[in-house]
């Protein structure tokens, strides 16, 4: 229940000599730290489980041979457990953590069943007994481990193969002594296979009379043995050969060389040593033959009884059978049937399964090397799925493949990068655009072998969302035949947007915010943008910012529409609905979704379809979706059902959404990771497709999860124990001193491609793997690059072949004895004690002056021989070449020659400062700088000494210690240095570079002038890392530093408090943006009313003219709130003491809208028809969302103080038309928000004597007005309806309130007067509730959903029998074909009710139903009215006392007329019977 349907799981693990395995009709792979199971068969692979408790890389992966136990198997991992499995329960049984290295080999013995033989990089073997959880250490060779295998005939012989080439057979009954060791490959051993047959009489005479080349002398010494079986071992190692030995002689036998069947792009450079991973497998049946890999990812099936050179044949009946790279392990397994398949892993990431009958491949399965980023179903070839993926591919799966369940294709030319994102062409086949993690942009033409096209134009950063569109200036501006019918638009990290011509993509992208500011005269800087989606229509761009604010334009112009400030983070997704519903209102539906983990849907259809100029603000959503706890970072529509979303989100799960109820519906918990990207299957109605950072593409089922809402809280208990088991990141092991040393090893495998930078899956990314780490962490951004460790760096490091091999042999090595805590402290006094001498500057020199007597009196000789020959002018001053020591005594040239040799002994010695000494000693000041500059030791004192060189080699000096500088990442004081030589631009760039914006500025302010660009763009420049890092109020700054208040006012409203949001509107006011100014003062006004603050809502909303009408709804809002206060109290949900206003003392006593007109016209001086009419126009203006249950109770209140406003000034303004609308509105949405005696008590209020003086004024020529004033006065007669229901069911007198007088009678009249005299249903105006009109409107909707019920039901019904027919499809043909037969009738009728009801009978019921509803006016359909049927029957159930016989007649006759032969009346009773049964 909940498990995936069909998965792309992560790519196999690399460079492991044994991490698959195939038994019981399993296979098992490891993949990054799991172990992942598929159901084997040679028609297709299912997944059947996954394994999951390692932390790190799983390293190795083993079944049990032992018979009745298929179902136990084993895995290594590199965080040094060795965990035993039981695939039945998918849980460990047992681990052990004996290894103290990173374990590099394992092997399930096939005699022993519960032994368990692995081996690290340090040479330890240690041999597990599951059963017992006892464990023995043998420690046979100090060599590093690659690969080992225990015998299938004698249950205590283990090969063991080693990095350098080394095999050794030890009897771990002997404490791990050994048997043999096998000489005769010099490089790292990859594989051991054991024959399966101990002495096979074919294999074994052909062995024997192999000629004397292929066989060996004796390897090693031989121990006593007991046993003189003959068993074959078969090794495969990296120097290329393939060799068999003997085992019960040591000896080889024979020895295979890898042919070269390819080459990829012609020839090889000898000089480069060809990559090549050779693992063997010995298939069990087969003495005789032996399968390998080989260079190119070829399959090999060596016939050792063939003579001849060739003794292989090549696997794969085609070319494209085979794998394109090398193949790291091989499996076998016999099926049920008795065929024996063969599982092969790759480095081309593909897990492919073999018949060994017929050596063809039988089935293929991709799988994936990175994080699943991007999801996109074509529009044109159904199903066809376009991934992109982390490892630089994009695959493309055929769905709806019947032939293959997995028909994968894989693009990489053209690619070299993360593919982040993916959109097909809406029109044309195969053709597909994608962008990169380095900004590309192309398209490829996915049936075609051809590469892909490359835009010329580039984006900063990731390529995050690509979208196809209407084009738009200029691309748009050409002939018919001339320009594109669509363009691509792309949208990077840096925040633009790049409109690129699908026909000629070497042309230069156009940047979309040219013609956004052209054609809105925009002056201010433009947000960020993070995200774009295009509407079906081609009409309009939603564009989201960084900001959160989303932007919606008209096109070709993008004349911007409307703004929607509702986030207030940055928008991760946008998605418009589509356009093929049933109700075309739904194609106005907007949803975004943030990294605030709420997602928005709005209804833009009055605003899309307005001819307005000026562009709207709305910061109301018309649907809110809750329940994530993370950033949502996708959204589908279903393209199947009316406004049904899906998502995906940072908290690892998927949530399925009916956004009209605004309630989840089903929710996917299987990715280990977090979701990046999610579509809804365009064919299948309950499908849906999610990727994720764990490496995986799931298809899932909705109806099949057991969860319907998010996991609530932010750290779930079970996605925590999912994360807590990936892969943590792994740092570079540092040598550590061992006094066992390494033999060496051979090299790294070569090439760039091959890299073992990454041996868990081979990725070329290096964030993937350390997505668990990253998940911890809320930044986004802040992902710091991981990889594992390979198996080539994780191995010890090599010495010399010299190195002694200790005699007694230990697991652990030696420590060193460290000097204490104590000793140090002593050494560092004694130090300081001394008195520090300094160094001399000539130290060969004063050295030779200081030798015996005899050495000093020769060099006097030798000294006075030099100068006579001088001054004699017959000597040469080769004299004293041979004593440097003696040219401090002897002539200029001989002292040059001194000071060299003496400079050279300071470089070697560590002291450059001296020899640069002596260098200025000889002046050579030039030298000096040139020389210390390229050694980077230039210091102070020389910049300081070099003007005296020259102008020219002062500036070259000061350049080069400033690069020096940087180096050593002391920049203030480099670009203190470059102000020094007047380079001021040079040193601002420097400082805002390394981000010292602070210093960059003040040296910008002091060095510029006041209005150079540079200012302006180092303020903004930080305003930008600053509001990234939420540092708002130091960004507001920078803005106000670089003269745009409008960016100050729209960094302080982030943070969203009530604080910040008067501020920001403060300085948009003072920046004359009086439209900013006025909704941040909305919105800090309602943060305050949230807070039961009046007083402060007020005082904000006082200083914006343009804000009349919302201070009036705020002051009937609190004056509702006292008012409602004791009678129906409002939850707020805050503690918070209400502030109200002074009001109370200055309002005369009497009714409540007489009370509202006083407090306007005394506290707001609205007292003329010019602004009654000004604040109606501003109240109208304004678009409130429809209400729900889910209304939080501010938001209720503020929606009813907004319709009693509108309804108040109707009423000063003499338009009577509008008053009964909007009081009508205001008792809807108490009903509609289930609050029956807030709606009540809000009617007493208004309305406390009736409806008399409405229809008095109502201008009765005006049908719509005339029906809202009788929907107004049947909801007056419900409410008292009720009222006499619940005082009945009581048994007590039914109170009569104040509204319980006749609504027709004039005001002040008094209702007691007429005594008895009237019925108490014409006091109480039940009349009005009996509508002939709205009874048959109501009636015809009920037809409505009736058919529309019985339809849905039909399709589940349909859905159901479907699947159970495919589930069972092979028993039904066993049991009854014709059963199954009449099931697949096309004429089988679907039961939807008491008997069956044919799809056209409801179509016709649906049609004539609708051609009845089309019937009746527009405004009847608009104005709600009471359930006629429900009122019926409640007059029906009262005694006759409480109602007239004329009533209950007329009830029984609207009943009998639109009621009979239809079950409707029961569900209407059932709402106000159910309490009294």
């Amino acid at each position: 229940m909940g498990d995936p349907d069909r998965v792309l799981s992560a790519s196999p693990n690399w460079y492991c000599t044994r991490c698959s395995d195939a038994a019981g009709g399993l296979f098992g792979f490891g993949a990054r730290n799991s172990v992942y199971l598929l159901r084997i068969t040679p028609e297709e692979p299912g997944l059947y489980g996954e394994l999951l408790g390692h932390t790190e890389r799983v390293s190795g992966f083993a079944f049990s041979r032992s018979s009745g136990q298929s179902h136990l198997c084993a895995s290594s991992s590199d965080d040094g457990t060795v965990k035993v499995w039981d695939t039945r329960t998918k849980s460990a049984v047992t681990e052990h953590k004996l290894h103290r290295s990173t374990i590099s080999a394992l092997h399930w013995s096939p005699l022993v069943k519960d032994l368990l033989v692995t081996g690290d990089e340090k040479g330890i073997v240690v041999c597990f007994w599951c059963n017992r959880n006892e464990g023995q250490q043998f420690f046979p060779e100090p060599r590093t481990i690659f690969c080992l295998s225990c015998s299938p005939h004698q249950e205590d012989l283990v090969a063991v193969g080693y990095k350098d080439g080394m095999i050794v057979l030890i009897d771990i009954s002997r404490r791990g002594d050994v048997v043999h060791r096998l000489r005769g490959h010099d490089d790292e051993i990859h594989c051991l296979a054991w024959c399966p047959q101990p002495h096979e009489d074919e294999l074994h005479l052909r062995l024997e009379e192999a000629t004397g080349e292929e066989l060996n002398a004796a390897n090693g010494d031989l121990l006593p043995q007991n046993e003189s079986k003959v068993c074959y071992l078969a090794s495969g190692s990296k120097d290329q050969t393939l060799r068999i030995w003997n085992s019960s002689s040591g000896k080889g036998v024979m020895t295979l060389k890898m042919p070269y069947l390819k080459r990829r792009g012609g020839g090889v450079d000898p000089a480069v040593k060809e990559r090549l991973w050779l693992t063997v497998l010995w298939p069990r049946g087969r003495p005789t033959q032996i399968l390998s890999s080989c260079f190119g990812g070829e399959l090999l099936l060596w016939d050792l009884s063939r003579s001849g050179r060739q003794k292989w044949t090549i696997l794969g009946s085609s070319e494209g059978q085979n794998h394109s790279r090398i193949v790291f392990n091989l499996c076998s397994l016999v099926t049920e049937e008795g065929r024996e398949l063969l599982m092969s892993t790759s480095m081309d990431r593909d897990v492919k399964c073999w018949d060994l009958g017929s050596l063809s491949c039988c089935w293929s399965l991709t799988s994936l090397g990175g994080f699943v980023y991007t999801l996109a179903f074509s529009p044109v070839a159904a199903g066809c799925l376009a991934v992109g993926v982390g490892d630089s591919m994009i695959r493309v799966w055929n769905t709806l493949s019947v032939v293959n369940a997995y028909d994968v294709k894989t693009l990489w030319q053209g690619i070299r990068c993360k593919v982040t994102a993916l959109s097909w062409h809406p029109t044309k086949e195969g053709s597909l655009a994608f962008g990169t993690d380095d900004g590309k942009v192309g398209i490829y033409e996915v049936y075609s072998n051809k590469p892909p096209q490359t835009s010329s134009t580039y984006h900063k950063k990731t390529v995050y969302s690509l979208s196809w569109g209407s084009p738009l200036p200029p691309v748009s501006l050409g002939a018919e035949g001339d320009r594109p019918a669509v363009t691509l638009y792309s949208c990077g990290g840096e925040g633009v947007i790049y409109q690129h011509n699908p026909w000629k993509l070497n042309t230069e992208a156009q940047d979309i915010n040219r013609l956004i500011r052209d054609t809105n005269d925009i002056k201010h800087k433009l947000p960020v943008r993070t995200e774009l989606s295009w509407r079906s229509d081609g009409e309009h761009l939603a564009i989201g910012n960084e900001d959160g604010t989303i932007e919606v334009f008209r096109a070709p112009r993008l004349q911007l529409v409307c703004t929607i400030q509702q986030h207030h983070k940055l928008v991760n997704a946008l998605r418009w609905h589509h356009g093929h519903s049933e109700d075309p209102n739904l194609k106005f539906l907007l949803a975004s979704g943030s990294n605030n983990a709420v997602i928005y849907v709005h209804n833009l259809k009055a605003v899309l379809e307005s001819a307005a100029d000026a562009p709207v603000t709305i910061a109301e959503p018309f649907r809110t979706l809750t329940g994530h706890t993370a950033r949502i970072t996708s959204l589908s529509w279903s393209p199947h059902h009316e406004a049904r979303l899906v998502s995906a989100c940072y908290d690892g799960t998927s949530q399925v959404w009916d956004v009209l109820q605004e309630q989840p519906l089903s929710n996917y918990r299987g990715h280990k990771g977090r979701l990046l990207c999610v579509q809804w299957s365009p064919v299948e109605p309950d499908q849906v497709w999610t990727g994720a950072d764990d490496f995986c593409l799931h298809n899932w089922s909705i109806s099949k999860q057991e969860h319907s809402h998010p996991p609530k809280g932010k750290k779930a208990t079970d996605l925590e124990r999912k994360r807590s088991v990936q892969p943590k990141p792994k740092a570079k092991k540092k040598k550590k001193p061992d006094s066992t040393k390494q033999e060496p090893g051979g090299d790294a495998v070569g090439g760039d491609i091959d890299n073992l930078s990454s041996a868990q899956n081979g990725t070329s990314d290096q964030e993937e793997d350390q997505a668990a780490s990253a998940l911890k962490t809320p930044d986004k951004a802040s992902q710091e690059d991981t990889v594992y460790q390979t198996a080539s760096e994780s191995q010890a490091q090599p010495t010399s072949p010299s190195s002694p091999t200790p005699e007694k042999r230990c697991p652990s090595p030696p420590f060193r004895n460290l000097p204490t805590r104590k000793d140090h402290a002593k050494d560092k006094m004694e130090l300081h004690s001394r008195k520090k001498k300094s160094r001399s500057l000539l130290p060969l020199s004063t050295s030779k002056d200081h030798r015996s007597k005899e050495e000093q009196h020769r060099d006097c000789v030798r000294l006075a021989t030099a100068v006579c020959a001088k001054e004699a002018k017959d000597g040469s001053p080769a004299a004293l070449e041979d004593a440097m020591h003696l040219g401090l005594y002897s002539d200029r040239a001989a002292l040059y020659r001194l000071m060299e040799e003496e400079g050279r002994a300071h470089l070697e010695s560590g002291h450059p400062e001296l020899h640069h000494q002596i260098m200025l000693w000889k002046g050579d000041l030039k030298g000096t700088l040139q020389l210390a500059a390229e050694r980077g030791e230039l210091t102070d004192h020389l910049v300081a000494l070099s003007p005296m060189a020259g102008y020219t080699v002062w500036l070259w000096t000061v350049e080069a210690f400033v690069k020096q500088l940087c180096f050593q990442e002391q920049y203030v004081k480099a670009a203190s240095h470059l102000l020094s030589i007047n380079k001021v631009y040079e040193a601002i760039q420097l400082l805002r570079g390394n981000h010292l914006y602070r210093e960059a500025i003040a040296v910008a302010k002091s060095r510029l002038l006041h209005d150079d660009p540079v200012l302006r763009e180092l303020y903004t420049a930080w305003a930008a890392v600053l509001e990234q890092d939420g540092h708002y109020s130091m960004a507001a700054k920078c803005y106000l530093g670089a003269s745009s208040p409008y960016d100050a006012a729209k960094v302080l409203s982030k943070k969203g408090d009530a604080l910040s949001l008067s501020t920001a509107a403060e300085l948009a006011l003072i920046a004359r943006e009086k439209d900013l100014a006025g909704s941040f003062a909305l919105r800090c006004a309602q943060e305050f009313v949230t807070a039961k603050n009046w007083v402060g809502a007020q005082q904000i909303l006082q200083q914006h003219h343009s804000l009349l009408g919302q201070r009036l709804v705020f002051c009937t809002s609190e004056l509702l709130y006292k008012l409602l206060e004791e009678k129906t109290p409002v939850d707020w949900k805050t503690q918070s003491t209400p502030c109200f206003n002074e009001w109370e003392k200055s309002v005369a006593e009497g009714p409540f809208l007489a009370k509202l007109t006083d407090l306007w016209q005394s506290e707001f001086s609205v007292n003329t028809a010019d602004l009654y009419t000004e604040a109606y126009r501003q109240l109208n203006t304004c678009e409130t969302p429809p209400t729900t249950a889910n209304t939080n109770p501010k938001q209720l209140l503020l929606q009813i103080a907004h319709e009693v406003t509108l309804s108040s000034l109707s009423r000063l303004t003499n338009k009577w038309d509008e008053v009964a609308p909007s009081l009508l509105r205001a008792l809807t949405r108490c009903q509609q928000a289930g609050h029956f005696t807030l709606m009540q008590e809000v009617s007493k209020l208004l309305l406390p004597h009736g409806c008399g003086e409405l229809q008095a004024n109502t201008n009765p020529d005006s049908k719509a007005s005339v029906a809202a004033c009788d929907s107004l006065r049947a909801f007056i007669a419900y409410m008292k309806l009720y009222e006499e229901w619940w005082g009945h069911r009581d048994g007590s007198p039914t109170c009569k309130p104040q509204a319980d007088q006749d609504q027709d009678a004039p005001p002040g009249r008094d209702p007691q007067s007429s005594g008895e005299e009237k019925t108490p249903a014409r006091v109480l105006g039940f009349e009005a509730l009996l509508s002939e009109m709205h009874a048959a409107f109501q009636k015809a909707q009920r037809e409505i959903a009736e058919v529309q019920g019985a339809l849905r039901d039909m399709i589940q019904q349909h859905q159901r029998l479907r699947q159970a027919q495919d589930n069972s499809l092979e028993l039904e043909q066993e049991e009854d074909p014709s059963a199954l037969s009449q099931d697949k009738s096309p004429n089988s009728q679907i039961s939807a009710g008491p008997s069956p009801v044919s799809l056209a009978e409801l179509m016709k019921k649906l049609s004539s139903a609708n051609h009845k509803l089309a019937e009746f006016p527009e405004y009847l359909k608009v104005l709600p009215f009471p359930e006629v049927l429900e009122s019926c029957l409640v007059l029906l159930h009262l005694p006759p006392s409480r109602v007239s016989p004329e009533i209950q007649a007329r009830a029984l006759a609207l009943l009998q007329n639109h009621c009979s032969g239809s079950p409707d009346h029961q569900k209407a009773a059932a709402k106000f019977l159910s309490s009294s049964k």
